[in-house]
């Protein structure tokens, strides 16, 4: 992956770091030209691109004056970025290129199709998660808590903060929590990846979902993993989540802050029956509702078709 490749060089030491810093790095014209090899040799129908922060335009015209059709899935806003891993200058001139572009965003969706006269397609997260490893997470013991997972800004700092201040006990998982919150009631753990980052998402009584700045009404990838291991999601009120699952039953919603510590007392202070239960549905409506990857990747695999036909 180019992405891959990228962080690679990037990470290996200090002195690529100040270099590419310094717009002086030829990392990006490096992976560029590899692409243009890959695409040679493979003499694919279609090309399938992540975001394409790292790919240029000009690589993006070259493929498509090859005869070969582009598709872009971004995981993130294209039309917002909230970070510098969100997108840069190549997304945004890239756009016109693609062929297709996939998005989890109906918002998103809507503006490709009605402002740019863009075909797109709804390409929903999911999750990926084999039956042995489900069993091993579903004998943990629970942890009668509230948890989130996923690395801090400044308005999760201030949401957990105010949590805190107001009575709930939280784990947080993730790089740098020390720099956005300190309370007694908040336990800070390094991040988790593998088959711990799924033990995490199980065997809390719930987890917490926050939406990034750039996605306020939709929903991300805990959306669909808390439910997919079994665990209980508490997440923001979008239509995604009110129309993805029951509510009450595999799922629960809160409005604002003063809401989620309400539904967060409600979580915390049912029987384990019923915590079971709710286990139950949310995976069985995950399995049943054709919310994991293989799922998602054979929508992707028919939106694809339809551009090549």
């Amino acid at each position: 992956m180019a992405q891959n490749y990228f962080y690679d060089y990037y990470q290996r030491n200090l002195l690529n770091k100040l270099i590419f810093k310094a717009g002086l790095s030829g990392i990006h014209q490096e992976i560029n030209e590899k692409f243009k090899a890959e695409v040679l040799l493979f003499k694919p129908d279609v090309v399938w691109v992540f975001k394409g922060m790292e790919l240029f335009p000009q690589s993006l015209l070259w493929a498509k004056n090859e005869g070969i059709k582009l598709v872009n899935y971004n995981t993130d806003n294209p039309f917002v970025f909230s970070g510098k891993g969100s997108g840069n200058k190549n997304v945004t001139d890239s756009i016109p290129l693609y062929d297709l572009h996939l998005t989890y965003d109906t918002t998103v969706k809507r503006k490709f199709e009605m402002e740019w006269k863009l075909p797109a397609g709804m390409l929903p997260f999911g999750f990926d998660l084999d039956d042995d490893l489900y069993k091993k997470c579903e004998q943990e013991p629970e942890r009668g808590k509230a948890c989130f997972l996923g690395n801090p800004d400044v308005f999760r700092g201030r949401f957990l903060q105010t949590l805190a201040e107001n009575g709930i006990q939280l784990d947080l998982y993730g790089n740098d929590w020390a720099k956005f919150v300190l309370h007694p009631n908040i336990r800070i753990f390094a991040p988790v990846y593998g088959d711990e980052f799924w033990m995490v998402l199980r065997k809390y009584r719930l987890q917490l979902n926050l939406m990034r700045p750039h996605n306020p009404d939709t929903h991300n990838m805990r959306t669909f993993e808390v439910p997919g291991i079994g665990g209980i999601l508490l997440a923001p009120s979008t239509v995604d989540h009110q129309q993805n699952f029951i509510l009450g039953e595999e799922i629960f919603i809160y409005s604002d802050l003063p809401d989620c510590i309400i539904q967060i007392k409600k979580i915390t202070g049912l029987s384990k029956e019923a915590a079971d239960q709710i286990r139950r549905n949310a995976r069985s409506r995950s399995l049943q509702s054709g919310y994991q990857y293989k799922d998602r990747a054979d929508l992707a695999l028919e939106l694809i078709k339809g551009v090549v036909e």
